[in-house]
């Protein structure tokens, strides 16, 4: 479907600002982190769910389910009774990894009690 130059995708929901965009996709206070647990080698929902956060397993769920609609990770089947699913990021996860050192960077630069996190995978 070809979209004219002021027509909104669906992706973009409040307009085309590329900053807006991807707020409208990873702009809650949870799914960065999801995406954080993942580059530092959490995989599946229990170990998600085990953040210091302590995300909500309801909000979890959504989250994940958001984040491979739009193709950020992706599951794998690893266990058949009861179903359990392994999340990997796909190659548009990976790609964020210098936004999420940068981030690190700048909240540890003016956030002296935050953690260390400058080494993520």
């Amino acid at each position: 479907m070809k979209q004219n130059k002021t027509s909104i995708s669906s992706k973009c929901k409040r307009s085309r600002c590329p900053v807006a965009c991807m707020l409208d996709i990873l702009g809650d206070k949870w799914t960065l982190l999801v995406v954080r647990d993942m580059f530092f080698g959490k995989h599946t929902f229990k170990e998600l769910q085990q953040s210091m956060e302590k995300i909500p397993s309801n909000i979890l769920a959504d989250r994940l389910k958001r984040l491979q609609k739009e193709k950020i990770i992706d599951r794998t089947l690893y266990q058949e009774r009861p179903r359990r699913y392994a999340y990997n990021l796909t190659q548009k996860g990976l790609d964020l990894k210098p936004v999420m050192q940068s981030l690190i960077a700048w909240s540890n630069k003016y956030n002296p009690d935050t953690y260390d996190m400058s080494k993520v995978k």
